[in-house]
């Protein structure tokens, strides 16, 4: 190989590699509504060797604030819906709660946010006492000088939302505007803390399956739905979700207010009639979320704004009560063994070797099942998978990848050039989709084959760029 052609290749990995600073965060929620989760010592372990550097919990246990302890992990606590009574009529409740829940801990254990309440305005009676139970405890924390470390806020439902479609037209609903909303908002400002927003696409697919595209739910690729107010193009609807929060925080004058998507996922299982449940639509939903989250920027609206996740959730809780899918969020069985096989961290996507074309030693299934054999990407029911282009790993990545496939990596992109079969739509998501799909097939869809630093990863269904077809052999 010529100096010249190493030095291009150098190049090429230095402009992939990601930094931490650069893209947004994942953490998980451990939930613990179950009788046979292992030990919260044997929990921290499983989070490290994951690469998970953080985690909500919907309370402020002391076994597990005590595993955290000096782990290198951080965590969000809560205060329980049923406390925001006392917490809001009398600052010394607040003051005792964090006596006895945040003050033997922190900071061997990094707190760095408390939940007041959650999804509170899903009951009207404990609604009222939200905003004055969020400001005691932070007068409380006050007091302790933990406010530089430890945020107040409260998780939301998209239910709090009065319109969501389009995004563009998101607004909260009137009735709770003036009351606690705009209330809120001026607390979380005034504060520097952020809005939490609890955000299941799940539920709006199972509800509308006959409009919502299934590859649009789980952040597959897809011609994408326009907003007609203001022209944005959305290629999943968690991002449509999140953009009709913002666009409510605009329409109040809120919008310097930073958001945290404070629960998501999606079911690995459900009854008859909950539609889209299913491990290979989880596996793809979260895998794809975590890639969306840790490779990408921001959402149309909010493009500089680094996304911050907890999916939802760690483990299978066996006692929950619901439907079948309410049991059956967990990434991760209660023997600790995976659900499917996904990445969680920035290291899983980002551990390169000298190919520029694999972007990690592993390469894991984010659109199916788990893999057991260590080669080829789990199939299709057709046995067949495809290599895509990743839109939001930005233009600068694509076209690196591009030229690297259609030059050094001797894909064939004749079928891309003007004129001929794959031209149109004349992208470089297109483009690059194509020349990607098809140095992977020629590599024999070898583990690792498709991800060019984070531009391309791994669907189970045929892409669909235009009438072009997508090779499924090698070439």
């Amino acid at each position: 190989m010529s100096m010249l052609k190493l030095c291009l290749i150098c190049l090429f990995l230095l402009q992939t590699v990601y930094s931490i600073d650069d893209y947004g965060s994942i953490g998980v929620n451990y939930g613990r509504v179950a009788d046979n989760l292992p030990d919260p010592s044997k929990v921290v372990e499983l989070l490290k060797s994951n690469g998970i550097t953080r985690v909500k919990i919907f309370d402020a246990d002391s076994s597990v604030l005590s595993a955290l302890a000096n782990s290198g992990i951080s965590v969000t606590v809560a205060m329980p819906n049923g406390l925001l009574s006392s917490a809001a009529n009398d600052q010394s409740s607040t003051d005792a709660w964090l006596k006895s829940n945040i003050v033997p801990f922190h900071p061997k254990t990094m707190i760095e946010a408390i939940a007041v309440g959650n999804e509170v305005f899903v009951d009207p009676q404990s609604t009222p006492y939200l905003v004055p139970a969020m400001k005691n405890m932070y007068a409380s924390l006050q007091k302790l000088n933990f406010t530089s470390d430890i945020k107040v806020s409260s998780p939301l439902a998209l239910s709090a939302l009065q319109s969501s479609y389009p995004p563009s037209s998101g607004a909260f609903k009137s009735d709770l505007v003036e009351s606690v909303i705009k209330p809120m908002l001026s607390f979380l400002q005034q504060t520097g803390s952020y809005l939490m927003v609890n955000s299941y696409p799940f539920f709006a697919y199972e509800a509308n399956t006959d409009t919502i595209s299934l590859d649009y739910a789980l952040l597959r690729p897809n011609e994408g739905v326009k907003d007609s107010a203001n022209g944005n193009v959305y290629k999943s609807l968690f991002e449509a979700q999140l953009d009709a929060v913002y666009a409510a925080l605009d329409a109040l004058k809120f919008s310097d207010i930073k958001v945290v998507v404070s629960e998501t996922g999606w079911p690995s299982a459900g009854g008859d009639k909950e539609f889209g449940a299913g491990a290979d639509n989880a596996a793809a939903y979260n895998g794809n979320l975590v890639r969306r989250v840790l490779t990408g920027g921001g959402t149309p609206l909010r493009p500089n704004d680094k996304l911050s996740v907890f999916l939802f959730a760690l483990f299978n809780e066996n006692q929950k009560t619901g439907p079948v899918s309410e049991r059956n969020y967990g990434l991760f069985y209660p023997n600790t063994q995976k659900v499917y096989d996904i990445p969680l961290s920035l290291d899983a996507l980002n551990s390169t070797t000298s190919n520029p074309a694999n972007g990690s030693k592993a390469q894991v299934p984010v659109a199916s099942p788990p893999v057991n054999d260590g080669g080829d990407i789990s199939p299709s029911t057709n046995g067949h998978t495809w290599c895509v282009a990743n839109a939001q790993a930005g233009q600068e990545k694509l076209q690196s990848g591009l030229d690297y496939a259609c030059g050094e990596g001797g894909a064939d992109c004749g079928p891309i050039q003007s004129g001929e079969t794959c031209f149109d739509p004349d992208t470089l998501e297109a483009h690059a989709s194509y020349a990607f799909n098809s140095y992977y097939q020629k590599m024999s869809r070898a583990s690792g084959t498709c991800n060019f630093g984070g531009a391309a990863y791994v669907v189970t269904q045929p892409p669909k760029m235009g009438t072009c077809e997508y090779p499924t052999t090698r070439g």
